[in-house]
């Protein structure tokens, strides 16, 4: 390493503020009651505030800050999948995530200087939302926050720190500390998305089951000019990192993330120096390439589940709820895609069109969600990361088979990327729930079919002729639910893989709740009162 070599820093980024307003409820004699309460103004706690906001349904929400992101530069988040991107398209915010963020699909896996195998995510899909694009997660919050403002209905209440819950018979109680005085409020429900160190939960007794690995990494986030692809490279023992793993992506702004692996006895102090993080760098791309620094800090990584997702009239979304190694983006994604999930059951209680049974719904689809993803987190640790000499033969087996053999290339685990997940049979969804891509669909996508403002079912008939649409329509009186024709032949009856004479009943967030060959519309309307909880 030059020791005379300087290191440089980017200039911070400007985050915006939002100033604190007094509510109304400082001056009112008695509490007011609200639908939706959302303790948390973080990336679940947003997509919720905005989907909600976009089904006409009123929330509340309560932020300890004035701003978004992590102060001083860093951001958590980088990359987000297809499903969440298709839930930002019906937000209304994809078009400026895709122009700010950074488009990809190709992955590569290394180790030493050999590539052990790439794949392209396009190869499965048939979305109009791409695989993925990176994009540091404040600007995700702050999109979200500007749609939010847009769209009104919404109270947004920053420097509202949440002191104390009661849940009640019909309602939970909120003590709420702001730079004005204490209130209290009352809300049909309480939703908690603050994050992994939830005090709502811990003061509720809640168990979290966490765990810690001893792995430990460390962020440099940097600028440089180098023609390197807009690609996922992974290192299972990159040679410039001392035969530990490097991750390497690029984000907006002519950033890119690299993920070091440290020794597990590390200081994490010294380790996130600007010069020791400079010579890592140094190692990496060259003597001839210049870089600053935009920001460096090191992590280890944890993980929990909660329990239960549900306590009463209370909810639990995003980190708070469940918290995974961060292998293949399956933390902020889950986050927005249990807000996904959430919303459209939310609003359907709320306006009196289902049971209030459908909410515990959310706890068993998201809980199967958050358990799976453990496990695959746990499995790309476990192989990063050998606990065994046992262990550590294994992958050297692996890596070498991989650079002559196929079958072995996909043993070279360093993260299985986020997809969506499948939900386990259930009261609601007999045969589980599946997701669908937003296929393109009659001059428009799947995703566009579901009506701002409104809260419905899709009901896909495939090859129906006028007569059976007549039929089913007469169910729009008692559900809600709008039925469509598909052609048979289409791109999407075939990626629902359904024949002529069935219909596929598809719920607000793109997930297939039942598929009924030959269906009559008292089998169509059963399968709705299930969805439905009725």
């Amino acid at each position: 390493m030059d020791r005379s070599e300087t290191w440089k820093f980017a200039p911070a980024y400007m985050l915006p503020q939002w100033p604190f307003v007094a509510p109304p409820d400082l001056g009112a004699g008695e509490r007011i009651r609200y639908p939706v309460v959302i303790a948390g103004g973080g990336l679940a706690g947003l997509t919720l505030a905005c989907d909600l906001a976009l089904r006409g349904i009123r929330a509340v929400v309560l932020d300890e800050d004035d701003t978004v992101g992590v102060k001083g530069a860093s951001s958590r988040g980088i990359c987000y999948a297809q499903k969440s991107l298709e839930i930002f398209a019906r937000l209304g915010i994809y078009e400026r995530i895709r122009e700010k963020g950074i488009t990809w699909s190709v992955g590569r896996t290394f180790s030493g200087g050999d590539e052990l195998y790439a794949f392209n995510l396009k190869d499965e899909s048939f979305s109009e939302q791409p695989p993925f694009i990176n994009l540091q997660q404040f600007y995700l919050e702050w999109f979200l926050v500007d749609r939010i403002v847009e769209l009104g209905g919404t109270d947004l209440r920053w420097k509202s720190k949440v002191l104390t819950v009661e849940d009640e018979a019909d309602a939970v109680v909120v003590e709420v500390e702001t730079p004005a005085g204490i209130y209290s409020l009352d809300a049909d429900w309480l939703i908690d998305a603050t994050g992994a160190n939830s005090r709502i939960r811990n003061a509720l007794g809640l168990e979290v089951n966490p765990s810690r690995s001893t792995d430990r990494w460390c962020i440099s986030d940097v600028k440089f000019e180098t023609p390197l692809p807009a690609e996922r490279w992974t290192w299972v023992d990159a040679p410039f990192n001392e035969g530990r793993a490097v991750w390497q992506h690029l984000m907006a702004d002519d950033v890119w993330r690299l993920d070091y692996q440290m020794a597990e006895d590390c200081d994490p102090e010294s380790i996130s120096r600007p010069e020791i993080a400079g010579a890592r760098l140094r190692e990496q791309l060259g003597p001839g390439v210049e870089f600053e620094f935009v920001w460096i800090g090191p992590y280890q990584y944890r993980d929990h589940l909660l329990e239960t997702f549900r306590v009463g009239r209370m909810i639990f979304i995003g980190d708070c709820a469940h918290v995974v190694s961060p292998f293949g983006a399956r933390g902020g994604n889950n986050g927005i895609q249990d807000a996904g999930n959430l919303g459209w059951k939310l609003a359907l209680v709320l306006q009196g069109e289902a049971g209030e049974g459908l909410i515990d719904s959310y706890h068993d689809e998201r809980y199967a969600a958050a358990a799976e993803n453990l496990t695959v987190t746990k499995r790309t640790s476990r192989f990063l990361a050998p606990q065994s000499a046992a262990e550590h033969r294994i992958r050297r087996a692996v890596c070498s088979l991989a650079r002559r053999h196929e079958f072995a290339r996909r043993l070279a685990n360093t993260g299985r990327m986020a997809q969506a997940n499948v939900y386990p049979p259930s009261p609601w969804a007999k045969d589980g729930a599946r997701p669908v891509q937003n296929v393109a669909f009659d001059g428009t996508t799947l995703v566009h079919c579901f009506l701002p403002g409104e809260t419905r079912f899709l009901g896909l008939a495939v090859g129906a002729d006028a007569a059976k649409l007549a039929q089913l329509d007469e169910l729009a009186a008692l559900f809600p639910v709008d039925f469509r024709r598909v052609d048979a032949a289409s791109p999407l009856a075939t990626h629902l893989g359904a024949a002529a004479g069935a219909v596929v009943l598809v719920r607000p967030d793109a997930y297939v709740a039942a598929t009924l060959p030959e269906a009559t519309p008292a089998a169509v309307g059963a399968a709705l009162r299930s969805a439905l909880a009725l």
